[in-house]
């Protein structure tokens, strides 16, 4: 076994390696960018060495620093990850040179999995089932595009050196070819570096299943079963499961050992993921292999008994597989939820900010969290906006069901824009409860999925003005406390007034709307109590708060919510979905905060990749007029009515923040 190694990457991948050579007794060394230099991973990790400033180029996808990270501090193996260089052929090159173990698959597997096209015509050889499509080598548009028109629509267009959904377009029609065909090279350009594409036949209603397959160096491989990874948007996962739901053991045989046709054909060592496309008629079609530890490995965990980080240091050392394929057998149920910082609002867009508050579910046999953040860190532009990944497992799906919905209930963030309730409202969903979905879901069920932003007044209001009540009373008992005049009348919390009834209204906002709620003490109550009203409708409410904790009575409605706070703005969670509230301001005149349509908006932080028009162009509404990119991920900016465009504000290649003025519009009148 390694006595140290270097682990090239961040978050929560660097941290769950750490967990598991510790596990061994094995010394760990963490790389950090500026953003991250107080990272978790960093403060884990046995030593960490500084690479460099925060965009990814120049630090952990800088191949220089990383090796040179390596030889200052010793270790004799680098653990990639996942992302980054996890499957860059160049760096894997470097470490062979320098004498260093690339703790994954050789040189000519990365080679001969990094491009789709030649992948495709490997694993067509090794008959494994393809996807109808175009994987040449010639790139010219006409080209793919006849391509394109011969198959039919719809076809998927995809970089050949991409995955994780960049540099990938669903078309739908020929007159939409063109332009999907220039987003999707650009993005592939700007994520991996290589333009190259391919187009295949679109699978309408197909399952993303993928196989988990290890090998090692001495002729041994095996599969260690499937995960169902179709919950998606933008291309990218966001639930995963093991084993599929449904999926019968000879069917299960039959993909799982394709997988392993397609690892042995390239002489793959290490932990490999096989992806297929699973269609409704039972058949199967290769998709990718990735080369390395996949995002959503700990389903195969859970359900294995198995630690597969323990297996590729084994793997990486020259050991053999520690067991064989007839040894290897499913326990039980697994589902992850990926939580991400990203607005399901307004369409996924990736957010950034500060965790003022982080709680987690307790881990258990049932319950796993894995993450690289803690209360009090900063969600970056820079990165991933994964935060963590939560992980359950049962004896069988329904009862994973329930542990998964109990889990998210018990997940709370804030301070930054998230998945949460969302996943919650996809784990509680029929078709997903019934295991009857596909690729497709989240677009086909996106009314109902999204439907939970405004939560009733009636559940969350009378629990929002209880607590702004009960700390204006401690607030107003404290103050008292410390006086000099404990009698002085100012030092009541009962609103008292000469020939008025003791009550006060506050506006509170809640989810975004406002509501006028009139508040009146009830004195020599033995917990504070409180009448309340609210349009025609007239609550009792009484409770007490500990800390973050609020323990109420409504209408003789006993529950209890925690409640966290940031400068005036407050976050419930516990009394269905996560209620954001506060007390509305009076509008003195310079609270402007409605842009109108002369106005375009940066709708996160991010970076300008290029503008689409020319200044002083005239153009039509939904006219794309610039392209911005934050974590990976391309957003347009499209015109809001037909108009002109006067200025762009900031160029290719700037950093704005969310809320930026990008563009002066001026709209036809």
């Amino acid at each position: 076994m390694f006595d140290k190694v270097l682990i090239a990457n961040r978050g929560e991948i660097a941290c769950r390696v750490i967990k598991t050579a510790r596990k061994l007794g094995v010394l760990t060394v963490a790389v950090y960018s500026d953003a991250d230099q107080d990272a978790l991973h960093v403060n884990m990790a046995d030593e960490a060495i500084y690479l460099g400033a925060s965009p990814a180029r120049d630090s952990y996808l800088d191949i220089d620093k990383i090796i040179n990270a390596a030889k200052q501090s010793g270790a004799k193996a680098v653990h990639p990850g996942y992302g980054f260089l996890s499957e860059n052929a160049d760096f894997c090159r470097r470490c062979a040179a320098e004498n260093i173990v690339f703790i994954g698959p050789p040189t000519d597997a990365i080679v001969a999995m990094g491009s789709k096209s030649a992948a495709k015509q490997i694993m067509e050889k090794a008959g494994v089932p393809l996807v109808p499509g175009y994987h040449g080598d010639d790139q010219n548009p006409e080209i793919i595009r006849q391509s394109a028109n011969d198959m039919g629509y719809p076809v998927l267009l995809k970089a050949t050196a991409g995955g994780g959904g960049k540099g990938m377009r669903q078309v739908w029609s020929a007159d939409e070819f063109d332009a999907a065909l220039e987003a999707a090279k650009r993005e592939a350009l700007n994520g991996f570096g290589d333009d190259t594409m391919l187009v295949e036949k679109y699978l309408t209603q197909p399952r993303h299943i993928e196989i988990q397959v290890f090998c090692d160096s001495h002729g041994n491989a095996v599969y260690l079963f499937e995960r169902d990874c179709s919950i998606q948007r933008r291309h990218q996962k966001v639930i995963e499961e093991a084993p599929a739901p449904g999926l019968s053991e000879s069917l299960r045989q039959e993909m799982g050992e394709a997988a392993v046709r397609a690892a042995q054909a390239i002489n793959y060592v290490g932990a490999g993921t096989v992806e297929f496309l699973l269609d409704s008629d039972g058949s199967f079609y290769f998709m990718e292999m990735n080369t390395r530890l996949q995002v959503e490995h700990p389903v195969t965990e859970m359900i294995t008994g198995l630690d597969l980080v323990d297996w590729q240091l084994r793997v990486a050392t020259g050991g053999r597989l520690p067991l064989a394929q007839h040894e290897l057998h499913i326990r039980g149920h697994a589902i992850e939820a990926r939580i991400y910082a990203e607005d399901p609002d307004n369409e996924f867009l990736p957010q950034t900010g500060t965790l003022h508050f982080l709680e987690t579910p307790t881990e258990s046999a049932h319950v796993r969290v894995d993450t690289g953040v803690r209360q009090g860190d900063e969600v970056s532009v820079y990165y991933d906006p994964m935060i963590a990944k939560l992980i359950v497992w049962d004896d069988d799906r329904n009862a994973a069901l329930r542990r998964l919905e109990s889990a998210l209930s018990q997940y709370r963030i804030d301070g930054v824009i998230n998945n949460i309730d969302f996943l919650r409202t996809i784990s509680r969903h029929p078709a997903f409860i019934a295991a009857d979905f596909d690729t497709g879901f989240i677009g086909k069920n996106e009314d109902s999925l999204i439907s939970i932003a405004h939560q009733a007044a009636t559940t969350a209001l009378p629990l929002a003005a209880l607590y702004l009540a009960i700390t204006q009373q401690q607030a107003i008992q404290s103050r008292a406390t410390a006086s000099n005049d404990n009698n002085s009348p100012w030092n009541t919390a009962v609103n008292w007034r000469l020939n008025q009834v003791a009550a006060y209204e506050l506006a509170i906002k809640l989810n975004g709307d406002t509501h006028i709620v009139s508040i009146s003490a009830q004195e020599n109550s033995p917990r504070s109590t409180f009448s309340l009203a609210y349009q025609d409708q007239h609550f009792t409410v009484s409770g007490s708060l500990k800390d973050r904790q609020l323990t109420a009575t409504i209408d003789g409605h006993r529950l209890s919510v925690t409640v966290s706070s940031h400068n005036g703005a407050y976050c419930m969670f516990g009394a269905g979905p996560t209620a954001h509230f506060s007390v509305e301001q009076p509008d003195l005149g310079d609270n402007n905060q409605n842009h109108d349509l002369n106005q375009l908006v940066a709708p996160m932080n991010g970076t300008v990749v290029s503008h689409l028009v020319d200044p002083e162009s005239a153009v039509t509404e939904g006219t794309p007029l610039m392209i911005m990119e934050a974590m990976k991920m391309e957003h347009t900016i499209r015109a809001p009515a037909d108009g002109i465009v006067n200025a762009f504000y900031f160029q290719a290649g700037e950093l704005v923040s969310g809320g930026d003025e990008l563009i002066q519009f001026e709209v036809s009148q």
